[in-house]
Formats: C-alpha cells, sequence, structure tokens
C-alpha cells in the first residue's frame, strides 16, 4: 500500500526535481548564451595553432585554442617578454637615456596588455562552459535524486518509523 504517511519525503522530491529542471535549462541557456556571443564575433582560429587551425571559435575549445595563439602571437611579437617584464625594460631604457628603445618597449608592452585583455575574455567564456557544464551536471543529479525520493515516498514505511515499540 502507497504511505501517504511521508508527504514531506515525497515534496522533498519534487522539489528536487523542479530545481533539477531549473538547473539544466539555466546552464544549457548559458552555454547558448556564450555559444552565440563567440559566434557572432566571426572569429576563426589561425592556421599556426597548435589545435582547432581553421576553426569558428564558437565552444570552449575552440575558444581555449584561440586565447593560447594570441598568447603565442604577443609574446613572439614581444621577442617573449612578458606586459610587465617589458614595462621594467622599458623603465630602463627610458633611465639609461634611451628613449627610441624605450618607446618600442613600450609599443610592445600595448601588444602584450592587449593580447592579455582578449586572452581574459576568451578564458571567461571558457570558464562560462565549465559552470554551465556543471550546473547542467547537478541539475540531472538533482532530477534523478527527486525521482528516488519519490519513489521511497510511495513504499510503505518500516514497522521502525510508523512508531514501532518493542
Amino acid at each position: 500500500m502507497a504511505n501517504s504517511a511521508n508527504p514531506l519525503v515525497r515534496t522533498v522530491g519534487i522539489v528536487l526535481m523542479v530545481f533539477g529542471i531549473i538547473f539544466v535549462a539555466a546552464g544549457a541557456t548559458t552555454w547558448g548564451m556564450v555559444t552565440s556571443q563567440l559566434s557572432d564575433e566571426n572569429i576563426t582560429v589561425p592556421d599556426d595553432a597548435s589545435m582547432m587551425a581553421g576553426k569558428k571559435v564558437s565552444g570552449p575549445l575552440t575558444a581555449y585554442a584561440q586565447a593560447d595563439i594570441i598568447n603565442q602571437h604577443a609574446l613572439k611579437a614581444s621577442d617573449g617578454l612578458t606586459y610587465a617584464e617589458l614595462g621594467v625594460k622599458a623603465t630602463e631604457a627610458k633611465e639609461a637615456g634611451d628613449e627610441a628603445l624605450a618607446e618600442e618597449y613600450t609599443q610592445q608592452r600595448v601588444t602584450a596588455m592587449n593580447g592579455s585583455f582578449l586572452r581574459a575574455s576568451l578564458f571567461t567564456s571558457v570558464l562560462a562552459y565549465g559552470v554551465s557544464a556543471l550546473v547542467i551536471g547537478l541539475g540531472i543529479l538533482q532530477f534523478l535524486a527527486g525521482l528516488a525520493f519519490n519513489k521511497l515516498a510511495s513504499r510503505p514505511a518500516a514497522p521502525y518509523a510508523q512508531g514501532y515499540q518493542q
């Protein structure tokens, strides 16, 4: 016989299932929005990238590949120096009286800074994909837990749960 004495278990199961559906929908919506925004930028991973060369940036792997190649290009343009290192070099050149070299380092620093900004934006997209996948996974688990709770709520309670006294 069905146990109507477990309304809390049934309610918790329903709440878990509802939140599971909401989580899956929210994660999928976020994934779709990020994909749409990346696709609208019409970015193509350059041919010299180590992976995904020639692919349109529209997902986590292509966004990561694009961020990686931007870093490689920025380092090549700055002779392997980072933004911070270029600042030190520009200051040293200026203090040594070599304004032309200081200006060259400053221009390389601008290139490194732009590369860093672009990489950060792409890595934000990669992070958003990861969080979306996590939320979708948690939503599926919540929904399944809700199903299990509802299955438990429909079973007869064990004697000790019904106030059984020895």
